[in-house]
């Protein structure tokens, strides 16, 4: 529960009822991360339609699944360096910046 409760906060996460069933919804307003988060589930619920159309096996939806997002191909994933690196190389190359200014 209090990871849907972050979501909540982070991405805007609200549960709401539609036809007598509770369900998640994402408010796409609430800022980038909840734009993104929206495209997630879009994709995920591709690959669980197909599964229920028979288009893929359930091998295939696990695999995209335990992989996610390694063979997602609704969305373009680039590899980013982590914040302590790039603040390494921000500290590293402090001085050079300040000369260029």
């Amino acid at each position: 529960m209090h990871t849907l409760f972050t979501l909540e906060d982070v991405y805007g996460l609200t549960v709401s009822e539609a036809d007598g069933e509770v369900c998640l919804k994402v408010n796409k307003d609430k800022g980038k991360e909840a734009y993104e988060l929206l495209q997630m589930l879009h994709a995920w619920k591709e690959q669980a339609d197909k599964l229920s159309a028979s288009e893929i096996s359930k091998d295939d939806y696990d695999r995209w699944r335990y992989y996610y997002p390694k063979y997602d191909t609704t969305q373009l994933w680039a590899k980013v360096p982590s914040q302590e690196l790039s603040d390494t190389l921000v500290e590293a190359f402090q001085d050079k910046l300040k000369k260029d200014e």
